[in-house]
């Protein structure tokens, strides 16, 4: 069984949902269905099927957040002591040596990533690149869009 990489904060995020689920969710779409069946013949009730299909998708979610948390090796960013060194979990200043733009992104697991908050998944080509450089650093990301050269600028454990 292959481990896969997230963080604390990832995995806490992870759980808050399922307990919704389990425990808010679940409940509502019960009270639907039985609401919906109350009305008549399932045959022809929009509202029964609606409520099943809702709560396919809720079974499936819990489903599918147990496997991650069960599969997931959690890292505990702050107890990570490796100095200036890009690893997993590590928040990184970037700048773009072409444009002379600078980012600044953290390296979390594939689940969690969200280039609107500023988090790469670990398996990108960018965090593939930084991984293992240090501050001061010059990297090649192979992107879509094609090379791009950074300069790490600093390296943080937030």
């Amino acid at each position: 069984m292959t481990r896969v990489p997230m963080t604390k904060a990832g995995a806490e995020k992870l759980r808050s949902e399922l307990e919704h689920l389990k425990t808010v969710a679940r409940r509502k779409v019960v009270n639907a269905i039985a609401e919906a069946r109350a009305h008549g013949d399932l045959k022809e009730n929009a509202e029964y099927h609606a409520a099943k299909e809702q709560q396919g998708f809720i079974e499936g979610r819990i489903a599918e957040i147990e496997h991650k948390l069960g599969n997931a090796h959690i890292v505990d960013i702050h107890s990570l002591d490796v100095g200036d060194k890009v690893v997993f979990g590590a928040t990184v200043d970037l700048f773009n040596t072409e444009t002379e733009d600078e980012v600044t992104y953290q390296i979390v697991g594939d689940d969690e990533a969200d280039l609107k908050e500023g988090k790469i998944s670990v398996s990108s080509p960018l965090a593939r690149a930084i991984i293992g450089k240090s501050v001061g650093d010059e990297v090649v990301a192979k992107t879509p869009g094609g090379e791009v050269i950074y300069e790490i600028i600093e390296v943080r454990y937030l």
